[in-house]
């Protein structure tokens, strides 16, 4: 290498550590920025072409280097609707391109971000604050169905009354009831004094009803089972109460033996009347126990009660789901049925009241009947090498060829919800590589001036 030669090195050494430092600047003003992710720079040295012994240190070159693989920190917010990624992957937003006809319009390329300070603008889209709007699936609170894929509006809906379809129930009945008839007979079967009164130990019919003068008799040879409240498809709440009766016992030393316990369930026909003086309806099925306390019938793990009615109110047909374990008849010294499960998935109109994004990434709405159903999913996505994105200003990523093509699926990452991620700078650290890249900066100079110093001594040698 020629004195010349040592000046083209030192210069390229010069711009190498002036593109450092230059990285270290914007990391450090990004220290604040929400889901900023630094850029380090690497040098790749350019070898001097020459024969296997006189190969010489050539010129160098710097190059930035990524770190979307870094996690930042989570911090809290204020805002339901920020949002952080916990892991790899980025959120799938849009940018507005302009309006027209008083419309917003927006490129169609996807554009993948970190930066999760997403709030809902004046329509209740989610916009963060880089002006990105988030991409998704909204979902129709009332059905659960994906209704449209693009951008995610939040807004002030009322979610419509849902009749009551389905009760999920477990429970367990005591061996040995303790009714008001079985603490003066010391029977704790039923025994209708109203041949009216249908009872059903094998195989289901239509609905048998207690006649109403035998309520009372009913009532006193019973226990109190599950008493919820269903829903009208207007809305409307009914109060379905309903008592067990033990109708068949074990008795082995009959002919024939006796190897099952028979149990009928009964819900309150008239709620308007009290217990001792309305019909009660049987719900159509047979509950048979063995000697274990196991569930032989029905082995469907539910039943249907067909028109549910209450006070002349119809709702009709609901499912009775306890799955294969859920009733039990074991040993209890209460002598009364213990619920474990009691749930119904009807409820009566709302309005949005808050909103909050879980761990799956779905943005759930609360109601004011209660019920927290799921609004949207956010728009996510993962790339093979996230380092290979091409960056952009406010954060902004665009796939390449060396990104891959993204992937759907959080594949371990989660959403933290109400929280946004920090920038990864680490202050100490861009502050201790900008020292060392001042040095390096400071001894290219000198390179500089001693190959001019010879340059000059070689000139004089020629005068």
């Amino acid at each position: 290498m020629d004195i010349f030669s040592a000046l083209q090195t030192s210069v390229s050494g010069l711009q190498a550590q002036s593109y450092a430092i230059s990285n270290i600047s914007g990391n450090i003003a990004n220290s604040q920025t929400t889901g900023y992710k630094r850029i380090d720079t690497s040098f790749i040295d350019l070898m001097a072409e020459q024969t296997a012994k006189r190969e010489v240190a050539g010129t160098v070159l710097a190059q930035a280097r990524l770190t979307n693989t870094i996690q930042g920190n989570v911090v809290a917010s204020q805002v339901a609707t920020n949002m952080a990624i916990n892991g790899q992957g980025f959120f799938t937003v849009l940018q507005k391109s302009g309006d027209a006809g008083g419309q917003a319009t927006f490129n169609t390329q996807p554009v993948y971000t970190r930066r999760g300070d997403f709030s809902p603008d004046k329509d209740g889209y989610l916009v963060n604050g880089a002006g990105d709007y988030l991409t998704g699936q909204n979902i129709d609170p009332a059905t659960g169905q994906t209704v449209s894929t693009g951008l995610i509006k939040i807004a002030n809906s009322t979610l419509p009354a849902k009749p009551t379809s389905t009760i999920n129930y477990a429970a367990n009945l005591p061996a040995t009831p303790i009714t008001g008839k079985s603490t003066t007979s010391g029977s704790d079967l039923y025994a209708p004094a109203d041949p009216n009164s249908i009872l059903l130990t094998g195989a289901s019919t239509a609905s048998p009803q207690i006649a109403s003068g035998d309520a009372a008799n009913f009532v006193n040879s019973s226990i109190a089972g599950p008493a919820v409240t269903a829903y009208t498809a207007t809305g409307a709440p009914v109060t379905v109460t309903t008592r067990w009766a033990k109708v068949q016992d074990v008795n082995t030393a009959a002919t024939p033996p006796v190897t099952n316990s028979v149990w009928n369930l009964f819900y309150q026909s008239d709620t308007t009347a009290s217990a001792a003086k309305s019909a009660w309806t049987n719900v159509g099925q047979s509950f048979t126990f063995d000697t274990a306390g196991q569930l032989t019938n029905p082995t469907s793990g539910g039943i249907t009660i067909p028109n549910l009615t209450v006070s002349g109110t119809n709702l009709g047909s609901v499912a009775l789901n306890f799955g294969q374990t859920g009733l039990t008849q074991y040993a209890d010294s209460s002598g009364g049925a213990t619920t474990n499960t009691l749930t119904q998935d009807g409820y009566t109109s709302g309005t949005l009241s808050s909103v909050a994004v879980s761990g799956d990434g779905k943005i759930n709405g609360t109601f004011s009947n209660g019920s927290v159903v799921p609004l949207a999913t956010v728009g996510f996505a993962r790339f093979t090498n996230p380092d290979g994105l091409k960056p952009d200003t406010n954060g902004h990523y665009f796939q390449t060829v060396d990104s891959g093509s993204p992937l759907a699926g959080l594949a371990g990452s989660t959403i933290v919800g109400e929280s946004t991620e920090q920038s990864n700078t680490d202050i100490a650290s861009e502050f201790s590589k900008m020292i060392v890249t001042q040095q390096a900066y400071s001894a290219n100079t000198r390179v500089m001036s001693t190959a001019q110093t010879m340059m000059s001594d070689l000139l004089n040698v020629i005068r």
